[in-house]
Order: structure tokens, then C-alpha cells, then sequence
């Protein structure tokens, strides 16, 4: 058992290296890859053994201490095997099945604090709780875990975990051009990138360049002696109704898999905002007037047209890697990139890229994860469908697999949740002198009646928590937000 507690000491300093990091990091990245880099060298530099250039000259080496946590982990897993107590297979195990409250051995002091928070008025009237241990699986405290609940945003932890699971955080989607079948014909390929941007000046961390794209098609173009073309574009990748069954919200832009800026009216780069009613066309009339400005011209206005399959693309653009585009999701609460990731989820998994695919395909790929999926239903992948249903313990699973030392590719299910007090949707709430600032990281959930927090914490003797609070008929948001903020702070200050 020592093992396991450096492992868990080590994941304790990283989350302290995660708060000296605050003040050199922005809301939103930059985004590197799928990790925030400022975060990234910051906490980094802390040491001199930590893999940066402290102005030596040399190119930077890396960290001579990884061999070493590594090996620790290892030994950590032949011990908790040796005791009885896997811990790689544990790590996903769903807590009890039972439907009341109940504990864990071990774990009176985080019950006895967690049971008055939980019994505030302000949670409303249907309430589901999971607190486990991801190292052990052990649960630690729970409510009717398995009653399945509209969990608002924090599905976007499902919706993560899938498109991970399916398609590996380094995949990228692709944006391109081909040559169409009429003479002198181009034609723009959608291939669902939700970081597409048409922006001149891109924001950092961003993904796909809707103006890169059109300098280097004018090049092939103008290369091949052509300066005049029509402009087909091809949305066909995704399949079904484009139009949320919330209707026309500034929460979401109607889905295609041609979008350039989420389409946003504004300049904002998150939160709500007015949406283009047409994002496929508005994209393709910006493409065209990008390679007007490259010296091609584009006869006639962009129409709907069908590339060939087997079309050799004259220029790609690729999205940021898709480990990125989750922790933007989970950091922003991003309904955009969560709707385009649930359909990516279903074409890995051969479903229409339809929001009834997409949940045939996240059900599926979290069972095949060993993920009981019970009464849940995933309606979409950003939470914005009250049809949604999901159980704390499913949530708290889910955590535990993205924590679980052989399932890496999971990992930015964890590193892309807001920081409490620092970052996204958890920036203004438990910050200052709460036990949880910097420490509890969690994806918020909040519809009309209905509020959840779920993720994870270091507890003060070194344990890697998950948990999940779901309320409904809550009688108001900012009530049940200080409730929930008050059992997350709880979980993360009960030694």
C-alpha cells in the first residue's frame, strides 16, 4: 500500500502545481494537443528536473522522474491484485446497486458530513448521489445511485468518454477541397470539424482554418493555371434533423458538419450567442470570398453539391486533436463541439451521424467499456434534451474509467474539467478561501429545475475521489448551485 500512496501524493502535487499555475493561464488555453500548454510548462518549471529549458542551451530532456511513477503504478496494480483488490479492474467498478443511502467501510467521516448537505431544501425534491474512491472502486457514500435523472450538461462526461473511446484523443477531422464533376468545379467537404474558424486572425488553440484552407487551394488552383471556378460544398456527413429539439436557442447553432465558428454572429468564442440559421451555406460564402481575396474568382453563389468518394482533395485543414476539442467541451460547456462529437461517436461506430445514431452509438460504446448503462439514455451529446437520462453512478463510473492508469486515451475526460474557482464554468464558484478552489475539478449541469455537479477531487489523505450530485425540481439555480458547491467542498475536505 505504500505504492499506491505516492501515486496518490503525486496526483495531489499536480493538482497543487495546477493552482500556482493560474495566473499565467487564460479561460480558454491557449490549447495544445489536448492540454493546456501555459499549464503545461508552468507547472513544468517548478523543477528543474521537470523537462523545460531553464536557459541552459540545451534542448529540453524529459523528466527523469517518469520512469519512476510509472513503476510505481505498476507495482501499485501487482499489490492491489495480490490483496484481492485489482485495482485496474476496479477502477470502473459501478458502486452499489442499491436505491437508498448508504456507505462504504471507512467512510463514516465524508457520510456524516456529506448527509446534512445533502437533505438542503435547495436540492428540490429527486435527488441521486456517488462518492467512490477511482483507485479501489470502493464506494464511500451514495443516494440512489442508479436512479436514472436528467442530468443537464454533465452528459457531456458520456459524450466525452465515447467519441475518446472510439476514435483516440490525437484523431482530427478533416476540412477539405476537391475537384467536383462539372469543369472547373471545387468543392468544400465538411467533415465535421466543430474548431472550423473563418476568422483572419484564428484564436489561440484553434483548429481548422477556413483561411488556410483557401490560400493553399488558390495555390493548387493557380499551380494547375486555373483563377476561375464554381463553388459546390458538401454537408452530407451528418444525417437527420440539423435543428436541436430545443428549437432555435442561442445555446446551439443548428448541426451540420460545414460550420465555421460554431455559427456565431459575434466575435465570441463561447456561451450563448445568435446563430446562423444556414451555417453550411454562411461557411461556404466565406470560403469563396477568402479565395476572391487569393485571386480566384468564384462564378455564381455556392450551391449544395456531392463530392466523389474516391476525390484526391486539392487542400485539407484539420481540427485540433480531438483530445483538445473534448476539454474545450468539458472546460467551456461547448453544446456546439459536444453535438458534433456525439455524431463523430456514431460514424465510428457505422450509425447515421444523427442524434438518434449518436445515442444508439454512446450507449454502446461505454457498455463495451464495461460501463452499466441501465435506464440511462442519451438523447444528445450536450444536455440540452430533458429526454437525457443518467444515473449518478453511472457518472462516477465513468470518472473512475477515465482515472484508471490502463485506459490513457480517457484522460482528458478528467484534464478538460473546469478547475473550482479557476476556470470555465466553475470559474466563480468555490473560489477564495473554499477548501475546494483549486482542487475540485467538475462539469457542471443546469436546465430550468434542474442542477448536477459531477468530477473529481484529492482528498487530504491522497485519494483521487469521482463524485456526482444530481438534483431536480430544484426550486431555484443559485440555491441548489451553493448546495452543490458545499457537498463538492465537503468531499474534498473530509480527511
Amino acid at each position: 500500500m505504500p505504492l499506491v500512496k505516492t501515486w496518490q501524493l503525486i496526483a495531489a502535487s499536480a493538482v497543487a502545481g495546477l493552482v500556482l499555475s493560474a495566473a499565467t493561464v487564460s479561460v480558454t488555453g491557449p490549447w495544445d494537443s489536448g492540454q493546456r500548454k501555459a499549464e503545461r510548462d508552468r507547472a513544468a518549471s517548478w523543477s528543474r528536473m521537470g523537462g523545460v529549458d531553464h536557459g541552459s542551451g540545451r534542448l529540453p530532456e524529459a523528466a527523469p522522474s517518469a520512469p519512476g511513477v510509472l513503476s510505481g503504478l505498476a507495482a501499485a496494480l501487482q499489490a492491489e491484485k495480490q490483496a484481492g483488490n485489482p485495482l485496474g479492474e476496479q477502477a470502473g467498478r459501478q458502486p452499489g446497486t442499491g436505491t437508498g443511502e448508504g456507505t462504504g467501510s471507512g467512510s463514516d467521516a465524508l457520510a456524516g458530513a456529506l448527509r446534512p448537505l445533502f437533505a438542503d431544501p435547495a436540492l428540490g425534491s429527486l435527488r441521486s448521489a456517488s462518492v467512490i474512491d477511482t483507485a479501489t472502486g470502493r464506494v464511500l457514500y451514495e443516494a440512489k445511485p442508479r436512479e436514472p435523472m436528467t442530468p443537464a450538461s454533465t452528459v457531456k462526461i458520456a459524450t466525452a468518454t465515447a467519441v475518446l473511446a472510439a476514435l483516440g484523443p490525437e484523431h482530427r477531422f478533416r476540412t477539405t477541397v476537391t475537384p467536383g464533376a462539372a469543369p472547373g468545379q471545387i468543392i468544400l467537404v465538411g467533415g465535421g470539424d466543430p474548431s472550423l474558424t473563418a476568422r483572419k486572425k484564428p484564436p489561440a488553440g484553434s483548429g481548422g482554418s477556413l483561411v488556410a484552407l483557401a490560400a493553399d487551394t488558390a495555390q493548387a488552383l493557380k499551380a494547375a493555371g486555373t483563377d476561375s471556378v464554381s463553388l459546390g460544398y458538401d454537408d452530407s456527413l451528418y444525417s437527420g434533423p440539423a435543428r436541436h429539439p430545443i428549437g432555435l436557442n442561442p445555446n446551439v447553432a443548428p448541426l451540420s458538419a460545414l460550420t465555421a465558428d460554431e455559427g456565431r454572429l459575434n466575435d465570441s468564442l463561447s456561451g450563448p450567442a445568435d446563430r446562423s440559421e444556414d451555417p453550411s451555406g454562411d461557411t461556404a460564402r466565406a470560403f469563396a470570398d477568402l479565395l476572391a481575396d487569393r485571386g480566384i474568382k468564384v462564378t455564381g453563389a455556392p450551391a449544395k453539391a456531392r463530392a466523389a468518394a474516391a476525390a484526391e482533395p486539392l487542400a485539407t485543414t484539420l481540427s485540433t486533436p480531438l483530445g483538445g476539442l473534448v476539454e474545450r467541451m468539458l472546460t467551456n460547456s461547448d453544446n456546439d463541439i459536444a453535438e458534433a462529437l456525439a455524431r463523430q461517436s456514431a460514424l465510428a461506430s457505422g450509425q447515421p451521424g444523427s442524434f438518434e445514431g449518436a445515442g444508439k452509438a454512446v450507449a454502446a460504446t461505454l457498455a463495451s467499456l464495461g460501463i452499466d448503462t441501465t435506464g440511462a439514455r442519451f438523447a444528445d451529446g450536450s444536455g440540452l434534451d430533458r429526454s437525457d437520462k443518467v444515473s449518478a453512478g453511472l457518472l462516477t463510473a465513468l470518472l473512475a474509467k477515465a482515472a484508471d492508469p490502463q485506459r490513457p486515451e480517457l484522460r482528458p475526460v478528467l484534464t478538460g474539467l473546469p478547475v473550482a474557482g479557476f476556470n470555465g464554468t466553475l470559474r466563480g464558484r468555490n473560489s477564495g478561501g473554499s477548501p475546494a478552489a483549486g482542487l475540485v475539478r467538475a462539469k457542471t449541469g443546469t436546465l430550468s429545475g434542474v442542477n448536477a455537479l459531477a468530477g473529481t477531487v484529492v482528498d487530504p489523505s491522497g485519494r483521487l475521489l469521482a463524485f456526482a450530485f444530481l438534483a431536480a425540481n430544484t426550486p431555484g439555480p443559485e440555491g441548489a448551485e451553493k448546495a452543490l458547491d458545499k457537498l463538492a467542498a465537503a468531499v474534498a475536505g473530509t480527511r
